[in-house]
């Protein structure tokens, strides 16, 4: 049987939750992958009552929904990030002006989405995970081994113990791998499972429109971390498609303009090979959905949904459960 398709909530803020449901579902949509925003959970409540975790399910299910997996993305990734404005809108406001109690309530907030995926059923919790040295990826002025080896142990010092809970709950914990992130690309991925001791509730969010446009073999990543992958999103993206005056790095020119050199495509729509990405998901074994996490600035977001359904049931498939030759010799 194929995998389930989800759509990722996040993107669909500003649409209440039951009007998403009743969007998506009428799509064919076979779940969301729910966002921890406030028009979509309260994580506080789902921690404490069973009973409006039930209420949630019903709400699902009244519109043909279920739901996998939790998207934590904001709230993670205050955990271990260098804060500066941009983060304001992260955390409650009472709460901006004041960095440790922002790392705080962040540390709170995943450890109680751990006990409420637990209440909904759901055994995974997608997020980032904030990193203290993102901005030492340039290599001038000179950053020292010390300096990144520091800030690998003081994540793993931050989330071992919220990976505990995690465990405790029989929860997953999938960092998607991206740019920001203390894990970018395979290389550092390695270097965060190693930090995090192998922790039995860390693992990925597979997503590899991060990957492809920084060289990434992102099939090379399914097959080093296949009993890793905790959660995929299908995002696509294009490179080398600007006008030659933006780089990788994005000049900082904002998405959807033409001079860049990368940007976020509708699935199906830009240079992400999903064809080996889904031979890759069959030989490690993978059965979780897929989970469309739509960005495209230069497409209407409905059209993009409905094609995006239609482009994952089109492009996934089982795989085999004998040898295409075996019957040869009957």
């Amino acid at each position: 049987m194929a995998r389930k398709v989800t759509i990722c909530s996040l993107q669909w803020g500003d649409m209440p939750l039951k009007k998403l449901c009743e969007t998506v579902g009428e799509m064919g949509y076979d779940g969301i992958e729910i966002g921890l925003v406030p028009n979509h959970f309260d994580v506080e409540k789902a921690a404490a009552s069973k009973t409006y975790c039930d209420d949630l399910r019903g709400t699902l299910a009244a519109h043909g929904l279920s739901c996998w997996a939790l998207a934590s993305h904001l709230q993670s990734q205050l955990v271990c990030d260098v804060y500066d404005a941009r983060h304001a809108g992260f955390a409650p406001k009472a709460l901006r002006k004041d960095p440790k109690a922002m790392r705080a309530w962040a540390v709170k907030t995943m450890k109680l989405a751990a006990k409420a995926a637990h209440n909904l059923g759901v055994g995974v919790v997608t997020g980032f995970t904030g990193s203290p040295i993102w901005h030492l990826l340039y290599s001038f002025p000179p950053v020292t081994e010390a300096m990144v080896a520091d800030g690998y142990r003081a994540v793993a010092k931050a989330w071992k113990p919220i990976l505990d809970v995690f465990a405790g709950e029989g929860v997953k914990f999938a960092l998607e791998v991206h740019p920001t992130e203390i894990a970018f690309d395979t290389a550092s991925a390695l270097r965060t499972l190693e930090a995090m001791g192998g922790h039995p509730a860390f693992g990925f969010n597979f997503d590899p429109s991060h990957l492809g446009y920084q060289g990434v073999d992102y099939v090379k990543f399914l097959r080093v971390f296949g009993d890793r992958i905790f959660h995929v999103h299908v995002k696509d993206a294009w490179w080398g498609h600007g006008d030659g005056t933006v780089g990788v790095f994005g000049g900082h020119v904002p998405f959807g303009d033409p001079r860049r050199y990368w940007d976020f495509r509708s699935p199906g729509r830009g240079d992400v090979n999903f064809e080996e990405i889904i031979v890759a998901l069959n030989d490690i074994g993978y059965q979780g959905p897929l989970s469309v996490e739509w960005e495209d600035s230069r497409m209407d977001r409905l059209h993009g949904a409905r094609e995006s359904l239609e482009f994952v049931r089109m492009l996934d498939f089982a795989p085999s459960a004998t040898a295409f030759d075996s019957s040869f010799g009957k």
